[in-house]
């Protein structure tokens, strides 16, 4: 009986052990694969992200080569001594949350609507993705444009229907320059989310809807009880996503007011960039750039823990 145990026993480590030699290939086969990606992804973002980290501690001018050196703290210090820091972040946070919510909002609102059956509802479809498409410089002067107040068709047409009684400089006053490009970021952003949560109600079983309908549910209860748990991982994804790509946008706010007038529409991105091409302070850019970076890696570990932790329940 032991014998046979043993037989059976060696039989099993016999063929374990071809088992864990092919796991094996597989893993060095996977690393060899993926070892291309890996040295791009060192060479492009984590070289440079270390370099930065490495400038914030180090005094660094681009027109002083003398200026150099250890500066621990200083740079940082400096940045947030900066009596425009605290007004530019106040400015990314507004920047920030309140074309995240309008694009949200609004992608909602189209995505329900392009989901519905009426005719000609693939043409709306392409259509809609026409402002996502624009390159953001091009979409940037196309407004400065239509919204300048000597010819802009917009204030025009604000006129003509008594919205307004004379022109405005939209983007010429501080108290609607930054509002005025929130609403342009949240003009052409929208269509990213609409496109995906699209996608996501074509997957919502049509038999809910018909099942809570036979049991007497509305419309809006249908929505907010079947339709809107259904969105809840695209949504979470869009909008964390979206925190992070409009809190380090440049291009549209640069663009259209430079971050004036007096500095009303000025944000982070647009500070670091003054530190380092207007000031010549390359320090200072790094250690403000080295902040918001780690304010992102913050928001991305949470959410991915959250992820993890709602994966596990």
């Amino acid at each position: 009986m032991a014998a046979l145990d043993f037989a059976a026993s060696d039989g099993a480590a016999a063929v374990a052990r071809p088992a864990a030699g092919r796991q094996a290939r597989l893993r060095r086969a996977a690393a060899l694969f993926l070892a291309p990606a890996a040295a791009l992804m060192l060479v492009l973002v984590a070289f440079p992200l270390a370099d930065v980290l490495w400038q914030s501690l180090h005094y660094a001018n681009l027109v002083d080569p003398a200026t150099s050196g250890f500066a621990g703290a200083d740079n940082y210090r400096t940045v947030l001594e900066d009596e425009d820091f605290l007004p530019a972040l106040w400015n990314t946070l507004t920047w920030t949350g309140l074309s995240v919510a309008g694009e949200y909002a609004l992608g909602l609102a189209a995505a329900l609507a392009l989901a519905q059956p009426i005719r000609a509802r693939a043409v709306f479809r392409g259509i809609v993705v026409v402002p996502w498409v624009i390159p953001i410089a091009i979409a940037g002067l196309n407004w400065m444009w239509l919204l300048n107040p000597d010819y802009g068709v917009l204030n025009a047409w604000l006129v003509d229907l008594g919205l307004i009684d004379h022109p405005r400089d939209w983007l010429g006053q501080v108290d609607t320059a930054l509002l005025t490009v929130t609403l342009v970021n949240i003009w052409r952003s929208f269509p990213f989310y609409t496109i995906s949560l699209l996608a996501a109600l074509q997957a919502v079983p049509r038999e809910l809807h018909e099942a809570a309908a036979i049991d007497g549910a509305g419309t809006l209860r249908r929505f907010l009880v079947i339709t809107l748990p259904h969105l809840k991982a695209v949504s979470l994804t869009l909008v964390f996503m979206h925190i992070v790509w409009t809190a380090i946008n440049f291009d549209f706010i640069w663009v259209m007011t430079q971050g004036g007038p007096l500095n009303a529409s000025q944000t982070l991105p647009v500070m670091i960039y003054r530190y380092a091409m207007q000031d010549f302070d390359v320090g200072a850019a790094c250690a403000l750039a080295s902040m918001s970076m780690g304010f992102m890696a913050a928001m991305f570990f949470v959410y991915f823990y959250g992820v993890r932790r709602r994966g596990g329940r």
